[in-house]
């Protein structure tokens, strides 16, 4: 995940992943350029195999408050998988297309992991 899930310009920090229904997670973004940090934590509300995850999420950064809602479903299609990204409860602050982007940037490192063309 830390390959994959921070969008570009970003590194990521795992403090812990929980990866169960009710486990959590707690997850730090570090901005390559500036330095700048944020992090954010959650709990995985239901995972079922090859089909569906979904989990809470919080920031840390009281000026975002909230929780978001993130699901996740892997449908299988006659050419692979179609992924389908569902999110509610997104901060004022963030626009929507801003998360739109991140998710591009995000699933675009992850084709580049799992459909490398490995020698």
């Amino acid at each position: 995940m830390t390959k994959w899930l921070p969008p570009y310009g970003y590194t990521c920090t795992v403090q812990h992943f929980q990866p169960r229904v009710g486990g959590t997670f707690q997850m730090t973004f570090h901005r390559f350029s500036s330095g700048h940090a944020h992090s954010f934590g959650g709990e995985f509300l239901e995972l079922t195999p090859h089909q569906r995850i979904r989990y809470s999420d919080r920031f840390d950064d009281p000026n975002m408050p909230g929780e978001l809602h993130v699901c996740v479903d892997l449908i299988e299609v006659s050419c692979g998988t179609e992924l389908r990204v569902a999110q509610s409860g997104i901060p004022e602050m963030i626009p929507l297309e801003m998360c739109h982007l991140g998710w591009q940037a995000s699933l675009a490192q992850l084709a580049l992991l799992v459909e490398a063309d490995q020698p």
